[in-house]
């Protein structure tokens, strides 16, 4: 009879074993984003927490009023429960580009969470967090990065090879064949043109790198019959989402920054080709076909099927704090 039960556990040790060995693993993976700017960001982080297939090892944030932007990213995680995740921030970049009004200290979506301090950001910069990670983890983390790139620039100064220690770089950035609004003129792309010399070290730093440029971001587009759907859903996430496209005051949103993360969830939806991109005085990404390629870049997307998954993620998710926390 010992002997039957002694069979019987270790059959049962064996099956769990296993299932523990078939379980497939979640992909490491870091946020770069400049959240409180555009609100393709909001939608990025959105996607990132909602997918299963990821284990979020922290969110950073980059250019301009970086402390702000933490902020914001600190009361998003902790209305969703989500407190866990470490938020690192990138040095402040105050000399930026152009004239956006979201940059500065008044930005509308810095005032979701003035006053907000029951989360704060851990004090490791995002520079040597980014660095201490990819070490611990060699080859074994997925950098998206949906922002100008000071961040991954400082990172490229410190250690010139740590880049190459990504599994894979996932970057909204560039320009090739199209500009804004499918012009057929290519773009001064933002995250390029906000830090020119940054994106020219990150461009020839040699890591594995995607980029999601304009060519498969400019028409994926949140119209008005989804954005009802996600303030009728109702739940800590999506009114966090919905309160923030309010507070950025205009009305169609560009899902930039969430078409980069797509790419690793769904690469089914995607067409890449390879190329050797590099960029040049003024912001542009330029495409030197007489070089060995340094990248892949994406050259298609199918966006509806893309928008169907998206939302699906969003609306049914069901993360939020515990009642009484």
């Amino acid at each position: 009879m010992r002997a039957v039960k002694s069979v019987v556990q270790s059959v049962i040790l064996l099956l769990m074993t296993l299932d523990l060995a078939a379980a497939p693993s979640k992909q490491k993976i870091i946020l770069d984003c400049d959240l409180g700017g555009d609100i393709d960001d909001a939608f990025a982080i959105a996607l990132v927490l909602t997918s299963p297939e990821f284990e979020v090892l922290g969110i950073t944030l980059d250019h301009g009023l970086t402390e702000k932007r933490a902020q914001v990213a600190c009361k998003l995680l902790y209305q969703i429960g989500m407190e866990q995740i470490p938020v690192a921030v990138g040095r402040q970049t105050p000399n930026v580009v152009g004239k956006d009004k979201e940059l500065g200290p008044d930005s509308p979506q810095f005032r979701w969470a003035d006053g907000f301090s029951k989360l704060k950001p851990i004090k490791t910069s995002a520079r040597d967090f980014i660095l201490e990670t990819l070490r611990k983890y060699p080859h074994e983390v997925i950098l998206f990065g949906v922002a100008p790139v000071p961040n991954l620039a400082d990172v490229i100064e410190k250690d010139p090879e740590a880049l190459k220690l990504a599994k894979h770089i996932y970057s909204m950035f560039g320009s090739f064949f199209m500009g804004y609004n499918g012009g057929p003129v290519p773009s001064a792309e933002w995250n390029v043109a906000a830090d020119i010399a940054s994106a020219k070290q990150f461009a020839s730093s040699g890591a594995p790198i995607t980029y999601a440029g304009l060519d498969i971001t400019t028409f994926v587009t949140l119209e008005e019959k989804l954005r009802l759907k996600l303030l009728m859903r109702q739940s800590p996430l999506t009114n966090a989402l919905c309160g923030l496209h309010t507070l950025w005051g205009n009305e169609t949103p560009v899902l930039y920054d969430a078409v980069a993360v797509g790419m690793t969830l769904w690469p089914d939806l995607f067409k890449t080709r390879a190329a050797h991109v590099r960029v040049i005085d003024g912001g542009f990404t330029v495409i030197d076909e007489s070089q060995q390629p340094n990248c892949e870049i994406g050259v298609s997307i199918n966006k509806e099927e893309f928008l169907k998954r998206l939302m699906s993620r969003l609306l049914e998710q069901n993360l939020g704090r515990v009642e009484g926390e």
